[in-house]
């Protein structure tokens, strides 16, 4: 086991989460098929080993440490990239059914190639745009856990992702250090998309000590049929 492995497994464990061997494995694989992948594609920047663990896979896990994912079912992962946060929650709890989409074909055949490497079972990658994604009856107000990490501003985000979120669910918003000027400016697509900020998890990466913000959004009601917005439009006429 080398140093970033082994210093990953010790992370993880003070979030209250133990990790087995297996994992680890596939942990391993993950970072490697990354590399791999990142030769030909942009999907990361962030291409060195203790980087990786630390900024995507450790960044990924922190909010179990606000939500009990072992009563949670099922997640959509809105905008995933290369598969954060949903694909390394899903190694660590691998109950999770958990729905994919991205709206770039390449990423999505990265993921897929990912997900039957790392013999991962009840994952769907879906290639399209959220807002047109989020029309289709089975995936609208279905999800118990929606969650975004790096893809828009916090306004923008809850009209991509707050439509999938089943009544009483969560919305889980993967800030960076701009979090508390997101906030003040998501106010109105909370009020129009139903949701409620529960809880805001402010944390410091280990090493680096780079600032995140795990924002909770409580999705209080059903989505207003006219949200959301045609596709494109959100980014370009946030509900600000």
């Amino acid at each position: 086991m080398n140093e970033a492995i082994h210093l990953f497994r010790t992370q993880v464990t003070q979030l209250g989460v133990e990790i087995e061997d297996l994992q680890l494995q596939k942990f391993d694989l993950y970072f490697r098929t990354l590399v791999e992948w990142n030769q030909h594609m942009n999907l990361t920047a962030i291409t060195n080993e203790s980087d990786v663990y630390i900024k995507h896979f450790y960044d990924s896990l922190t909010p179990v440490t606000n939500i009990d994912i072992s009563t949670i079912n099922n997640i959509a992962d809105i905008g995933s990239g290369a598969g954060f946060p949903s694909i390394p929650l899903k190694i660590m709890f691998p109950h999770l059914r958990v729905t994919i989409i991205d709206s770039l074909k390449k990423r999505i055949n990265f993921l897929e190639n990912l997900v039957s490497k790392l013999s991962l079972t009840e994952v769907t990658c879906i290639h399209g745009r959220a807002e047109d994604i989020a029309r289709v009856p089975q995936y609208r107000d279905s999800f118990e856990l929606v969650t975004a990490r790096a893809v828009a501003r916090l306004p923008v985000l809850n009209e991509f992702c707050l439509p999938f979120t089943m009544r009483d669910g969560i919305f889980l918003a993967m800030k960076g250090s701009d979090y508390q000027n997101e906030i003040a400016e998501a106010q109105l697509s909370l009020n129009r998309l139903n949701g409620v900020i529960e809880h805001t998890q402010v944390f410091r990466l280990p090493e680096e000590n780079a600032l995140r913000a795990n924002i909770l959004i409580r999705k209080t009601a059903s989505t207003p049929k006219m949200y959301p917005r045609k596709a494109g439009t959100p980014i370009k006429q946030p509900l600000i």
